[in-house]
C-alpha cells in the first residue's frame, strides 16, 4: 500500500470540501512542456531521488502551473519526516510546507488537462459562490499509477484558502 498524505476535513460544501494539512516536506522539480508531457518530464527525476534517498513512494503527485509552459511536480515525504537527504540532482529541491487549509474537489479520470481545468473552474465557481477566497493557482494531484483504469483514478483540484 502506498501511503497517502494525510489530512483532516474540516467542513464539506456542495462541490469541494476543506481540509487541514499538517506540515510536510515536498521534493519538486520544473518541468516544462505540456501539462501531460510536464507531470511526465518532472516524474523521473523525483523518482530517481526518492530510490537513491530510499524513501518511500507515497501519494499523491502533485503538479501546480508555473510561469508560462512550465510546471512543478512535486511527489510528497513520508508523514512526520523533519528532514530529508539533500538531492544530488541540482533540479530537485527540497520545500519545507506549513499546516495550511486547502479546499479540494475530488474526481475520477486519467490525465486528460482539459478535465483538469474543467474541476479548477468548478472549484473556484464554487469558492466564489461560498465566499471562500483561493490563496493562489489551482494544483492537481494524482493518487495512482498510470496503468490503472481511468475511470478508477482518484484527482484531485487543490487550492490553499483562508
Amino acid at each position: 500500500m502506498t501511503e497517502k498524505q494525510p489530512y483532516t476535513v474540516i467542513s464539506e460544501h456542495d462541490g469541494y470540501e476543506v481540509r487541514l494539512y499538517p506540515a510536510h516536506i515536498l521534493a519538486q522539480v520544473d518541468a516544462d512542456g505540456s501539462f501531460f508531457e510536464a507531470g511526465n518530464q518532472g516524474f523521473r527525476p523525483l523518482i530517481r531521488y526518492i530510490s537513491a534517498s530510499n524513501i518511500s513512494m507515497t501519494a499523491p503527485v502533485i503538479q501546480a502551473p508555473g510561469e508560462s509552459k512550465k510546471y512543478t511536480v512535486s511527489f510528497v515525504m513520508p508523514a512526520g519526516a523533519t528532514s530529508v537527504p539533500a538531492p544530488r540532482d541540482t533540479t530537485v529541491r527540497t520545500t519545507d510546507v506549513p499546516e495550511q487549509r486547502v479546499a479540494a474537489r475530488r474526481f475520477s479520470g486519467g490525465s486528460n488537462e482539459e478535465k483538469y481545468q474543467q474541476n479548477a473552474d468548478a472549484l473556484l465557481a464554487a469558492l466564489n459562490r461560498d465566499c471562500v477566497a483561493p490563496l493562489g493557482a489551482v494544483y492537481f494531484a494524482r493518487y495512482d499509477p498510470p496503468w490503472k483504469p481511468g475511470f478508477l483514478k482518484r484527482n484531485e483540484a487543490l487550492v490553499v484558502v483562508r
